[in-house]
């Protein structure tokens, strides 16, 4: 990655160092947070779980919103295509008359 500096993360307790270009540092913190967040409410009170298990879940859990945002982006888009249809075709009704 060219321009990328390191960047220091923490997610249940253990640091990680990646590597992302300034602008996309803030981005890849507030990820990173999420993650964390996501994480230790997972592994709740269980301090014995294991972090792979935790991390698995965590990211299907993030993966299963993402999809679900996808989805509801994908119902707005084609109610948005047919809206715009609609307006289009009583547009050419009205200069017509």
């Amino acid at each position: 990655m060219s321009g990328a500096e390191p960047v220091n993360v923490r997610l249940l307790d253990r640091d990680y160092t990646v590597g992302v270009t300034a602008e996309e540092r803030d981005s890849l913190v507030a990820a990173s947070r999420l993650l964390d967040a996501k994480m230790r409410e997972i592994r709740g009170s269980n301090r014995m779980a294991a972090v792979d298990r935790v991390a698995v879940l965590a990211a299907l859990n993030l993966a299963h919103e993402l999809q679900q945002l996808r989805d509801e982006n994908d119902r707005q888009a084609v109610a948005l295509q047919q809206t715009l249809a609609d307006m289009n075709r009583r547009l050419d009704r009205a200069i017509d008359a």
